[in-house]
Protein backbone atom coordinates (compact mmCIF):
# COMPACT_ATOMS: atom_id res chain seq x y z
CA UNK A 1 0.00 0.00 0.00
CA UNK A 2 1.45 3.12 -0.71
CA UNK A 3 2.05 6.06 1.71
CA UNK A 4 1.30 9.51 1.47
CA UNK A 5 4.56 11.62 1.63
CA UNK A 6 3.62 14.93 2.89
CA UNK A 7 6.18 16.49 5.54
CA UNK A 8 5.88 19.80 5.38
CA UNK A 9 9.29 21.94 5.68
CA UNK A 10 7.78 24.36 8.62
CA UNK A 11 7.44 21.84 11.06
CA UNK A 12 11.00 20.69 10.59
CA UNK A 13 12.35 24.00 10.74
CA UNK A 14 10.20 25.68 14.15
CA UNK A 15 12.27 22.88 15.91
CA UNK A 16 15.09 24.85 16.12
CA UNK A 17 14.10 27.96 15.73
CA UNK A 18 16.04 30.75 16.72
CA UNK A 19 15.60 34.49 17.12
CA UNK A 20 18.31 35.58 14.88
CA UNK A 21 17.08 33.40 12.05
CA UNK A 22 13.68 34.98 12.30
CA UNK A 23 15.48 38.41 11.81
CA UNK A 24 16.94 37.36 8.36
CA UNK A 25 14.03 35.68 7.20
CA UNK A 26 11.62 38.80 8.33
CA UNK A 27 13.76 40.89 5.88
CA UNK A 28 13.89 38.66 3.00
CA UNK A 29 9.90 38.21 3.25
CA UNK A 30 9.51 42.05 3.49
CA UNK A 31 11.52 42.40 0.38
CA UNK A 32 10.21 39.76 -1.29
CA UNK A 33 7.21 41.16 -0.93
CA UNK A 34 8.07 43.96 -2.17
CA UNK A 35 9.31 42.36 -5.08
CA UNK A 36 5.92 40.61 -5.99
CA UNK A 37 3.60 43.40 -5.74
CA UNK A 38 4.52 44.80 -9.01
CA UNK A 39 4.63 41.52 -10.31
CA UNK A 40 1.49 40.44 -9.01
CA UNK A 41 -0.60 43.82 -10.61
CA UNK A 42 1.14 42.52 -13.97
CA UNK A 43 0.18 39.07 -13.96
CA UNK A 44 -2.95 39.35 -12.80
CA UNK A 45 -3.75 42.35 -15.77
CA UNK A 46 -2.06 40.60 -18.27
CA UNK A 47 -4.03 37.55 -17.58
CA UNK A 48 -7.69 38.99 -18.38
CA UNK A 49 -8.30 40.23 -14.30
CA UNK A 50 -8.51 42.50 -11.68
CA UNK A 51 -5.16 43.67 -10.28
CA UNK A 52 -6.66 42.96 -7.02
CA UNK A 53 -7.17 39.22 -7.75
CA UNK A 54 -3.23 38.77 -9.03
CA UNK A 55 -2.45 40.08 -5.24
CA UNK A 56 -5.27 38.44 -3.61
CA UNK A 57 -3.45 35.13 -5.24
CA UNK A 58 0.02 35.53 -4.20
CA UNK A 59 -1.50 36.22 -0.61
CA UNK A 60 -3.00 33.31 0.13
CA UNK A 61 -1.49 30.71 -2.18
CA UNK A 62 1.89 32.11 -1.16
CA UNK A 63 1.32 31.76 2.38
CA UNK A 64 -0.33 28.26 1.81
CA UNK A 65 2.83 27.10 -0.15
CA UNK A 66 5.17 28.62 3.04
CA UNK A 67 3.05 27.19 5.58
CA UNK A 68 2.16 23.44 3.84
CA UNK A 69 5.63 22.97 1.11
CA UNK A 70 7.70 20.68 1.10
CA UNK A 71 10.92 22.94 0.14
CA UNK A 72 12.50 25.72 2.86
CA UNK A 73 12.29 28.64 0.84
CA UNK A 74 9.56 28.26 -2.11
CA UNK A 75 7.75 31.75 -3.13
CA UNK A 76 4.22 30.96 -4.38
CA UNK A 77 2.18 33.08 -6.09
CA UNK A 78 0.92 33.69 -9.46
CA UNK A 79 3.54 33.55 -12.33
CA UNK A 80 4.00 34.58 -16.31
CA UNK A 81 3.71 30.78 -17.81
CA UNK A 82 0.12 30.86 -16.72
CA UNK A 83 -0.72 33.96 -18.48
CA UNK A 84 -1.78 32.59 -21.76
CA UNK A 85 -3.69 29.56 -20.17
CA UNK A 86 -5.89 31.94 -17.80
CA UNK A 87 -6.68 34.20 -20.52
CA UNK A 88 -7.37 31.89 -23.00
CA UNK A 89 -10.06 30.08 -20.43
CA UNK A 90 -11.59 33.60 -19.45
CA UNK A 91 -12.10 34.25 -22.59
CA UNK A 92 -13.70 30.73 -23.57
CA UNK A 93 -15.43 29.60 -20.39
CA UNK A 94 -15.84 32.77 -18.13
CA UNK A 95 -14.17 33.47 -15.00
CA UNK A 96 -16.58 31.16 -13.19
CA UNK A 97 -14.77 28.81 -15.98
CA UNK A 98 -11.48 29.93 -14.65
CA UNK A 99 -12.56 29.11 -11.16
CA UNK A 100 -13.80 25.17 -11.82
CA UNK A 101 -10.15 24.52 -13.95
CA UNK A 102 -8.24 25.70 -11.04
CA UNK A 103 -9.99 23.93 -8.35
CA UNK A 104 -9.86 20.84 -10.84
CA UNK A 105 -6.12 21.63 -11.36
CA UNK A 106 -5.44 21.30 -7.66
CA UNK A 107 -7.26 18.42 -6.72
CA UNK A 108 -4.77 16.95 -10.09
CA UNK A 109 -1.67 18.17 -7.87
CA UNK A 110 -2.74 16.49 -4.62
CA UNK A 111 -2.86 13.26 -6.28
CA UNK A 112 0.24 13.53 -7.92
CA UNK A 113 2.18 14.21 -4.88
CA UNK A 114 -0.36 11.26 -3.00
CA UNK A 115 0.52 8.81 -5.88
CA UNK A 116 4.62 9.89 -5.60
CA UNK A 117 4.67 11.31 -9.57
CA UNK A 118 7.02 14.22 -8.06
CA UNK A 119 10.01 12.59 -9.23
CA UNK A 120 8.25 11.19 -12.51
CA UNK A 121 7.32 14.81 -13.28
CA UNK A 122 10.85 16.58 -13.30
CA UNK A 123 11.69 13.72 -16.01
CA UNK A 124 9.63 15.65 -18.91
CA UNK A 125 12.14 16.24 -21.44
CA UNK A 126 13.98 19.39 -21.46
CA UNK A 127 13.24 20.55 -25.00
CA UNK A 128 9.74 20.47 -23.94
CA UNK A 129 10.25 22.68 -21.03
CA UNK A 130 12.48 25.35 -23.27
CA UNK A 131 9.85 25.42 -25.93
CA UNK A 132 7.01 25.72 -24.10
CA UNK A 133 8.78 28.58 -21.86
CA UNK A 134 10.26 30.12 -24.63
CA UNK A 135 6.79 30.43 -26.54
CA UNK A 136 4.84 31.85 -23.72
CA UNK A 137 7.64 34.44 -23.18
CA UNK A 138 6.68 35.76 -27.05
CA UNK A 139 3.09 35.25 -26.43
CA UNK A 140 3.30 37.66 -23.59
CA UNK A 141 5.56 40.12 -25.43
CA UNK A 142 2.89 39.90 -27.80
CA UNK A 143 0.03 40.74 -25.31
CA UNK A 144 1.89 44.00 -23.97
CA UNK A 145 2.73 45.58 -27.41
CA UNK A 146 -0.73 47.64 -27.15
CA UNK A 147 -0.46 49.03 -24.18
CA UNK A 148 3.21 49.44 -24.04
CA UNK A 149 3.17 51.60 -27.20
CA UNK A 150 -0.49 53.38 -26.12
CA UNK A 151 -1.79 51.99 -29.66
CA UNK A 152 -5.27 52.76 -29.93
CA UNK A 153 -7.36 49.02 -31.02
CA UNK A 154 -10.56 48.91 -31.56
CA UNK A 155 -10.29 44.68 -30.15
CA UNK A 156 -6.61 42.74 -30.32
CA UNK A 157 -7.71 39.45 -32.10
CA UNK A 158 -6.64 36.44 -29.72
CA UNK A 159 -4.49 34.72 -32.73
CA UNK A 160 -0.44 35.59 -32.38
CA UNK A 161 -0.88 35.89 -36.52
CA UNK A 162 -3.66 37.78 -36.84
CA UNK A 163 -2.44 40.17 -33.62
CA UNK A 164 0.97 41.19 -35.25
CA UNK A 165 -1.43 41.71 -38.27
CA UNK A 166 -3.66 44.22 -36.57
CA UNK A 167 -0.77 45.86 -34.39
CA UNK A 168 1.34 46.65 -38.11
CA UNK A 169 -1.77 47.94 -39.25
CA UNK A 170 -2.78 50.39 -36.00
CA UNK A 171 1.15 51.70 -35.87
CA UNK A 172 -0.01 55.17 -36.78
CA UNK A 173 -1.69 55.70 -33.55
CA UNK A 174 0.83 55.09 -31.00
CA UNK A 175 0.61 57.72 -28.68
CA UNK A 176 4.11 58.62 -27.94
CA UNK A 177 3.42 59.69 -23.99
CA UNK A 178 2.76 56.07 -22.83
CA UNK A 179 5.32 54.60 -25.35
CA UNK A 180 7.98 57.02 -23.87
CA UNK A 181 6.61 55.38 -20.49
CA UNK A 182 6.66 51.63 -21.71
CA UNK A 183 9.55 51.74 -23.18
CA UNK A 184 11.63 53.96 -20.24
CA UNK A 185 10.33 51.40 -17.98
CA UNK A 186 11.87 48.49 -19.56
CA UNK A 187 15.08 50.51 -19.80
CA UNK A 188 15.20 51.89 -15.96
CA UNK A 189 14.17 48.41 -14.71
CA UNK A 190 16.87 46.74 -17.38
CA UNK A 191 19.70 49.40 -15.72
CA UNK A 192 18.89 49.91 -12.43
CA UNK A 193 20.66 46.79 -11.20
CA UNK A 194 24.02 48.92 -12.21
CA UNK A 195 22.93 52.52 -11.78
CA UNK A 196 22.20 50.92 -7.80
CA UNK A 197 25.19 48.80 -7.64
CA UNK A 198 26.77 50.66 -4.23
CA UNK A 199 23.31 52.22 -3.17
CA UNK A 200 21.31 51.64 -0.48
CA UNK A 201 18.51 51.46 -3.13
CA UNK A 202 20.32 48.38 -4.42
CA UNK A 203 17.81 46.20 -2.64
CA UNK A 204 14.84 47.57 -4.15
CA UNK A 205 13.66 45.08 -7.62
CA UNK A 206 13.93 47.48 -10.51
CA UNK A 207 9.93 46.56 -11.19
CA UNK A 208 9.00 48.76 -8.31
CA UNK A 209 11.45 51.61 -8.85
CA UNK A 210 10.06 51.69 -12.55
CA UNK A 211 6.38 51.65 -11.13
CA UNK A 212 6.99 54.69 -8.80
CA UNK A 213 9.11 56.81 -10.95
CA UNK A 214 6.40 56.14 -14.03
CA UNK A 215 3.11 56.62 -11.49
CA UNK A 216 4.54 60.21 -10.39
CA UNK A 217 6.41 61.35 -13.78
CA UNK A 218 2.55 60.40 -15.53
CA UNK A 219 1.03 62.10 -12.48
CA UNK A 220 3.13 65.38 -13.27
CA UNK A 221 2.63 65.12 -16.72
CA UNK A 222 -1.27 65.31 -16.25
CA UNK A 223 -0.96 67.84 -13.62
CA UNK A 224 1.56 70.46 -14.90
CA UNK A 225 1.78 69.66 -18.96
CA UNK A 226 -1.75 68.36 -19.40
CA UNK A 227 -1.09 65.03 -20.71
CA UNK A 228 -4.31 62.98 -20.80
CA UNK A 229 -3.21 60.02 -23.04
CA UNK A 230 -1.82 58.18 -20.60
CA UNK A 231 -3.56 55.12 -19.44
CA UNK A 232 -3.57 54.06 -15.52
CA UNK A 233 -5.10 51.04 -13.97
CA UNK A 234 -7.61 53.21 -13.01
CA UNK A 235 -9.01 54.16 -16.11
CA UNK A 236 -9.49 50.16 -17.09
CA UNK A 237 -10.45 49.00 -13.61
CA UNK A 238 -12.14 49.84 -10.35
CA UNK A 239 -9.86 48.95 -7.72
CA UNK A 240 -11.13 47.91 -4.59
CA UNK A 241 -9.15 46.30 -1.06
CA UNK A 242 -11.37 44.55 0.36
CA UNK A 243 -10.95 41.10 1.40
CA UNK A 244 -13.32 38.90 -0.34
CA UNK A 245 -15.41 36.06 0.97
CA UNK A 246 -14.62 32.46 -0.05
CA UNK A 247 -17.29 31.12 -2.29
CA UNK A 248 -17.82 28.11 -4.44
CA UNK A 249 -18.86 28.06 -7.88
CA UNK A 250 -21.49 26.07 -8.95
CA UNK A 251 -19.97 23.05 -10.46
CA UNK A 252 -22.06 20.68 -13.08
CA UNK A 253 -20.86 17.17 -14.63
CA UNK A 254 -20.74 19.20 -18.07
CA UNK A 255 -19.04 22.25 -17.19
CA UNK A 256 -16.29 19.81 -15.35
CA UNK A 257 -15.77 17.52 -18.81
CA UNK A 258 -15.36 20.67 -20.49
CA UNK A 259 -12.18 21.34 -18.32
CA UNK A 260 -10.83 18.42 -17.74
CA UNK A 261 -7.89 19.68 -20.81
CA UNK A 262 -7.26 22.70 -19.38
CA UNK A 263 -7.40 21.82 -15.71
CA UNK A 264 -4.23 19.12 -16.62
CA UNK A 265 -2.57 21.75 -18.04
CA UNK A 266 -2.49 24.12 -15.53
CA UNK A 267 -1.44 20.94 -13.19
CA UNK A 268 1.16 19.80 -15.29
CA UNK A 269 2.41 23.21 -15.38
CA UNK A 270 2.33 24.17 -12.11
CA UNK A 271 3.71 20.96 -11.00
CA UNK A 272 7.39 21.66 -13.67
CA UNK A 273 8.03 25.37 -12.44
CA UNK A 274 7.20 24.77 -8.74
CA UNK A 275 9.57 21.62 -8.31
CA UNK A 276 12.07 23.36 -10.90
CA UNK A 277 12.20 26.28 -8.58
CA UNK A 278 12.51 23.99 -5.66
CA UNK A 279 15.19 22.08 -7.40
CA UNK A 280 17.18 25.68 -8.41
CA UNK A 281 16.75 26.61 -4.71
CA UNK A 282 18.15 23.30 -3.37
CA UNK A 283 21.28 23.74 -5.44
CA UNK A 284 22.14 26.85 -3.91
CA UNK A 285 20.99 26.49 -0.16
CA UNK A 286 22.56 22.96 -0.25
CA UNK A 287 19.12 21.39 0.83
CA UNK A 288 16.95 18.93 -0.68
CA UNK A 289 13.14 19.31 -1.11
CA UNK A 290 10.35 16.74 -1.09
CA UNK A 291 9.04 16.96 -4.34
CA UNK A 292 5.53 14.86 -3.37
CA UNK A 293 5.17 17.15 -0.03
CA UNK A 294 5.42 20.07 -2.68
CA UNK A 295 2.98 19.37 -4.96
CA UNK A 296 0.59 18.14 -2.26
CA UNK A 297 1.18 22.18 -1.20
CA UNK A 298 0.74 23.74 -4.47
CA UNK A 299 -2.21 21.74 -4.93
CA UNK A 300 -3.63 22.91 -1.73
CA UNK A 301 -2.86 26.35 -2.61
CA UNK A 302 -4.55 25.82 -5.95
CA UNK A 303 -8.04 24.56 -4.00
CA UNK A 304 -7.62 27.81 -1.90
CA UNK A 305 -6.75 30.75 -4.82
CA UNK A 306 -9.94 30.68 -6.66
CA UNK A 307 -12.59 30.23 -3.41
CA UNK A 308 -11.09 33.92 -2.95
CA UNK A 309 -11.18 34.82 -6.47
CA UNK A 310 -7.85 34.26 -7.13
CA UNK A 311 -6.09 32.73 -10.33
CA UNK A 312 -3.63 29.63 -10.51
CA UNK A 313 -0.40 29.90 -8.51
CA UNK A 314 2.72 27.91 -8.62
CA UNK A 315 6.01 27.75 -7.10
CA UNK A 316 7.93 31.40 -8.78
CA UNK A 317 11.69 31.39 -9.54
CA UNK A 318 12.80 34.92 -9.73
CA UNK A 319 10.92 35.33 -5.71
CA UNK A 320 12.45 32.62 -4.43
CA UNK A 321 15.57 33.80 -5.72
CA UNK A 322 15.28 36.66 -4.22
CA UNK A 323 14.34 35.24 -1.10
CA UNK A 324 17.78 33.01 -1.39
CA UNK A 325 19.77 35.90 -2.21
CA UNK A 326 18.20 38.04 1.07
CA UNK A 327 18.96 35.56 3.61
CA UNK A 328 15.44 33.50 3.25
CA UNK A 329 16.24 30.23 4.88
CA UNK A 330 12.85 28.90 6.49
CA UNK A 331 9.54 28.67 5.41
CA UNK A 332 8.91 31.92 7.79
CA UNK A 333 10.15 34.16 4.91
CA UNK A 334 7.56 33.27 2.74
CA UNK A 335 4.81 33.61 5.64
CA UNK A 336 6.42 37.57 6.07
CA UNK A 337 5.84 37.76 2.36
CA UNK A 338 2.37 37.03 2.37
CA UNK A 339 1.59 39.21 4.82
CA UNK A 340 3.42 42.53 3.46
CA UNK A 341 1.38 41.92 0.42
CA UNK A 342 -1.77 41.55 2.80
CA UNK A 343 -1.14 44.83 4.60
CA UNK A 344 -0.31 46.65 0.78
CA UNK A 345 -3.64 44.82 -0.15
CA UNK A 346 -5.19 46.60 2.31
CA UNK A 347 -3.68 50.03 3.29
CA UNK A 348 -2.55 51.13 0.09
CA UNK A 349 -4.12 49.22 -3.08
CA UNK A 350 -6.14 52.29 -3.58
CA UNK A 351 -3.07 53.62 -4.70
CA UNK A 352 -2.89 51.42 -7.98
CA UNK A 353 -5.08 53.28 -9.71
CA UNK A 354 -2.90 55.57 -10.81
CA UNK A 355 0.07 53.61 -12.18
CA UNK A 356 0.15 53.89 -16.02
CA UNK A 357 -0.54 50.63 -18.00
CA UNK A 358 2.45 51.05 -20.39
CA UNK A 359 5.20 51.02 -17.41
CA UNK A 360 3.02 47.24 -16.22
CA UNK A 361 3.65 46.69 -19.86
CA UNK A 362 7.04 47.33 -19.29
CA UNK A 363 7.45 44.99 -16.62
CA UNK A 364 5.88 42.18 -18.15
CA UNK A 365 8.49 43.05 -21.24
CA UNK A 366 11.39 42.69 -18.86
CA UNK A 367 9.13 39.31 -17.34
CA UNK A 368 8.74 37.79 -20.91
CA UNK A 369 12.33 38.32 -21.73
CA UNK A 370 13.87 36.86 -18.36
CA UNK A 371 11.39 33.76 -19.63
CA UNK A 372 12.88 33.36 -22.84
CA UNK A 373 15.77 31.18 -22.00
CA UNK A 374 16.96 32.09 -25.59
CA UNK A 375 20.52 30.98 -24.12
CA UNK A 376 18.70 27.41 -23.52
CA UNK A 377 16.96 27.60 -27.26
CA UNK A 378 20.07 27.71 -28.61
CA UNK A 379 22.32 25.74 -27.25
CA UNK A 380 19.19 22.96 -27.61
CA UNK A 381 19.72 23.79 -31.34
CA UNK A 382 23.07 22.06 -31.26
CA UNK A 383 21.70 18.80 -29.92
CA UNK A 384 20.24 15.34 -32.34
CA UNK A 385 17.75 16.37 -34.54
CA UNK A 386 15.31 14.70 -32.14
CA UNK A 387 15.57 17.34 -29.30
CA UNK A 388 15.71 20.20 -32.11
CA UNK A 389 12.05 19.13 -33.72
CA UNK A 390 10.82 18.68 -29.71
CA UNK A 391 11.86 22.32 -29.25
CA UNK A 392 10.37 23.47 -32.42
CA UNK A 393 7.06 21.76 -32.72
CA UNK A 394 6.45 23.22 -28.48
CA UNK A 395 7.46 26.48 -29.29
CA UNK A 396 5.62 26.82 -32.66
CA UNK A 397 2.38 25.16 -31.15
CA UNK A 398 2.76 27.39 -27.89
CA UNK A 399 3.14 30.02 -29.93
CA UNK A 400 0.15 29.41 -32.39
CA UNK A 401 -2.15 27.10 -31.02
CA UNK A 402 -2.02 26.99 -27.29
CA UNK A 403 -0.07 25.54 -24.26
CA UNK A 404 -2.15 22.66 -24.17
CA UNK A 405 -2.19 21.48 -27.24
CA UNK A 406 1.36 22.21 -27.09
CA UNK A 407 2.21 19.79 -23.82
CA UNK A 408 -0.10 17.36 -25.08
CA UNK A 409 2.09 16.98 -28.70
CA UNK A 410 4.96 17.60 -27.75
CA UNK A 411 4.99 14.89 -25.19
CA UNK A 412 3.87 12.81 -27.68
CA UNK A 413 6.82 13.33 -30.05
CA UNK A 414 9.51 13.26 -27.33
CA UNK A 415 8.08 9.72 -26.33
CA UNK A 416 7.82 8.48 -30.24
CA UNK A 417 11.71 10.02 -30.07
CA UNK A 418 12.21 7.62 -27.39
CA UNK A 419 10.99 4.92 -28.50
CA UNK A 420 12.98 5.24 -31.35
CA UNK A 421 16.37 5.82 -29.64
CA UNK A 422 15.38 2.74 -27.41
CA UNK A 423 15.25 0.62 -30.44
CA UNK A 424 18.53 1.41 -31.83
CA UNK A 425 20.33 0.71 -28.74
CA UNK A 426 18.77 -2.78 -28.91
CA UNK A 427 20.44 -4.99 -31.84
CA UNK A 428 20.32 -8.28 -32.86
CA UNK A 429 23.59 -10.09 -34.27
CA UNK A 430 24.70 -13.54 -35.90
CA UNK A 431 27.44 -14.88 -34.54
CA UNK A 432 29.22 -17.84 -37.04
CA UNK A 433 32.02 -20.44 -36.66
CA UNK A 434 32.80 -19.92 -32.88
CA UNK A 435 32.71 -17.14 -29.73
CA UNK A 436 35.60 -14.87 -29.00
CA UNK A 437 36.41 -15.70 -25.27
CA UNK A 438 38.16 -12.27 -25.64
CA UNK A 439 34.43 -10.73 -25.98
CA UNK A 440 32.93 -12.61 -23.21
CA UNK A 441 32.43 -11.61 -19.64
CA UNK A 442 31.31 -14.43 -17.72
CA UNK A 443 29.78 -16.60 -20.12
CA UNK A 444 32.82 -18.62 -20.87
CA UNK A 445 34.46 -19.27 -17.59
CA UNK A 446 33.18 -22.67 -17.30
CA UNK A 447 34.19 -23.73 -20.62
CA UNK A 448 37.04 -23.17 -22.65
CA UNK A 449 37.75 -22.51 -26.11
CA UNK A 450 36.92 -25.49 -28.10
CA UNK A 451 33.31 -25.47 -25.81
CA UNK A 452 32.31 -22.03 -27.58
CA UNK A 453 33.14 -23.28 -30.80
CA UNK A 454 29.50 -23.16 -33.19
CA UNK A 455 28.80 -26.79 -34.62
CA UNK A 456 27.76 -26.48 -38.07
CA UNK A 457 23.78 -26.44 -38.25
CA UNK A 458 23.46 -24.72 -35.62
CA UNK A 459 23.05 -20.53 -35.32
CA UNK A 460 23.39 -17.89 -32.69
CA UNK A 461 22.06 -14.54 -32.32
CA UNK A 462 23.04 -12.26 -29.34
CA UNK A 463 20.22 -9.92 -28.53
CA UNK A 464 21.66 -6.83 -27.22
CA UNK A 465 19.66 -4.22 -25.32
CA UNK A 466 16.14 -4.18 -24.01
CA UNK A 467 13.73 -6.95 -26.05
CA UNK A 468 10.71 -4.96 -26.60
CA UNK A 469 8.53 -3.45 -29.14
CA UNK A 470 11.10 -1.41 -30.85
CA UNK A 471 13.31 -4.33 -31.61
CA UNK A 472 10.50 -7.56 -31.96
CA UNK A 473 10.90 -7.03 -35.93
CA UNK A 474 15.03 -7.42 -36.29
CA UNK A 475 14.91 -10.75 -35.92
CA UNK A 476 12.80 -11.47 -39.12
CA UNK A 477 14.62 -8.66 -40.71
CA UNK A 478 18.36 -10.19 -39.81
CA UNK A 479 17.08 -13.84 -41.11
CA UNK A 480 15.68 -12.29 -43.69
CA UNK A 481 18.92 -10.68 -45.03
CA UNK A 482 20.88 -13.61 -44.11
CA UNK A 483 18.97 -15.77 -47.26
CA UNK A 484 21.36 -19.24 -46.38
CA UNK A 485 19.63 -22.75 -45.67
CA UNK A 486 18.05 -23.70 -42.60
CA UNK A 487 20.35 -24.51 -39.34
CA UNK A 488 18.56 -27.41 -36.78
CA UNK A 489 18.88 -25.52 -34.07
CA UNK A 490 18.41 -21.54 -33.16
CA UNK A 491 20.44 -20.42 -30.18
CA UNK A 492 19.06 -16.97 -28.85
CA UNK A 493 21.91 -15.66 -26.36
CA UNK A 494 19.40 -12.86 -24.04
CA UNK A 495 22.72 -12.39 -21.41
CA UNK A 496 22.80 -8.93 -21.91
CA UNK A 497 18.40 -8.56 -22.45
CA UNK A 498 17.81 -6.55 -19.20
CA UNK A 499 13.51 -6.95 -19.83
CA UNK A 500 11.10 -7.95 -21.90
CA UNK A 501 7.49 -6.79 -22.79
CA UNK A 502 4.51 -7.90 -24.16
CA UNK A 503 5.39 -7.02 -27.57
CA UNK A 504 8.52 -8.95 -27.21
CA UNK A 505 7.22 -12.05 -26.02
CA UNK A 506 4.50 -12.04 -28.55
CA UNK A 507 7.64 -11.74 -31.09
CA UNK A 508 9.85 -14.44 -29.55
CA UNK A 509 6.52 -16.90 -29.52
CA UNK A 510 6.19 -16.05 -33.20
CA UNK A 511 9.95 -17.37 -33.93
CA UNK A 512 9.99 -19.84 -31.94
CA UNK A 513 6.55 -21.14 -33.17
CA UNK A 514 7.37 -20.57 -37.06
CA UNK A 515 11.07 -21.94 -36.47
CA UNK A 516 9.22 -25.21 -35.17
CA UNK A 517 7.10 -25.58 -38.02
CA UNK A 518 9.88 -25.49 -40.04
CA UNK A 519 11.87 -28.10 -37.78
CA UNK A 520 14.28 -26.00 -36.26
CA UNK A 521 14.61 -26.43 -32.47
CA UNK A 522 15.30 -22.97 -30.70
CA UNK A 523 17.80 -22.99 -27.37
CA UNK A 524 17.75 -19.52 -25.18
CA UNK A 525 21.22 -18.85 -23.44
CA UNK A 526 22.00 -16.53 -20.86
CA UNK A 527 18.28 -15.82 -19.71
CA UNK A 528 18.47 -13.78 -16.17
CA UNK A 529 16.13 -14.29 -13.23
CA UNK A 530 14.25 -11.53 -13.90
CA UNK A 531 13.48 -12.16 -18.22
CA UNK A 532 13.06 -15.92 -16.72
CA UNK A 533 10.09 -15.20 -14.63
CA UNK A 534 8.79 -13.28 -17.44
CA UNK A 535 9.28 -16.41 -19.96
CA UNK A 536 7.88 -18.59 -17.52
CA UNK A 537 4.06 -16.90 -17.03
CA UNK A 538 4.14 -16.58 -20.86
CA UNK A 539 4.33 -20.88 -21.21
CA UNK A 540 7.47 -20.71 -22.79
CA UNK A 541 8.56 -23.69 -20.35
CA UNK A 542 5.98 -25.75 -21.95
CA UNK A 543 6.82 -24.57 -25.73
CA UNK A 544 10.44 -25.56 -25.54
CA UNK A 545 11.20 -27.32 -22.64
CA UNK A 546 12.97 -26.04 -19.27
CA UNK A 547 15.99 -27.99 -20.67
CA UNK A 548 16.10 -25.65 -23.62
CA UNK A 549 16.83 -22.84 -21.52
CA UNK A 550 19.78 -22.29 -20.59
CA UNK A 551 21.76 -19.93 -18.27
CA UNK A 552 24.67 -19.92 -19.85
CA UNK A 553 26.29 -20.01 -23.65
CA UNK A 554 28.21 -23.31 -22.56
CA UNK A 555 25.09 -25.02 -21.67
CA UNK A 556 23.46 -23.93 -25.06
CA UNK A 557 25.84 -25.41 -27.41
CA UNK A 558 26.28 -28.09 -25.18
CA UNK A 559 22.62 -28.98 -25.59
CA UNK A 560 22.78 -27.94 -29.58
CA UNK A 561 25.19 -30.73 -30.17
CA UNK A 562 22.78 -33.36 -28.06
CA UNK A 563 19.98 -32.33 -30.56
CA UNK A 564 22.53 -32.82 -33.66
Amino acid sequence: MTTVEFKPQLIATLRNYSKKQFTTDLLAGIIVGIVALPLAIAFGIASGVTPEKGIITAIVAGLLVSVLGGSKVQIGGPTGAFIIIIYGIIQQYGFEGLTIATLMAGVFLIMFGILHLGTIIKYIPYPIVVGFTSGIALTIFTTQIKDLLGLTMESVPSDFVEKWIAYFGSFGTVDWWSAGVGIGSVALIALWPKLARRSALSKLPGSLVAIIVMTVAALLLKQYAGVTTIETIGDRFAISNVLPEAQMPELSWEVIKELVSPAITIAILGAIESLLSATVADGVIGDRHSSNTELIAQGVANLASPLFGGIPATGAIARTMTNINNGGRTPMAGIVHAAVLLLIFLFLMPLAQYIPMACLAGVLVIVSYGMSGWRSFLSIMKNPKSDVIVLWVTFLLTVIFDLTVAIEVGLICACLLFMRRMAETTDVKVISDEINPAEEESDFQLGNLEHLTIPEGVEVYEINGPYFFGAGNKFEEIMGALGHGRPKVRIIRMRKVPFVDSTGIHNLTNLCLMSQREGIQVVLSGVNEKVQAVLHKAGFDDMLGTENICSHINLALERSRQLL
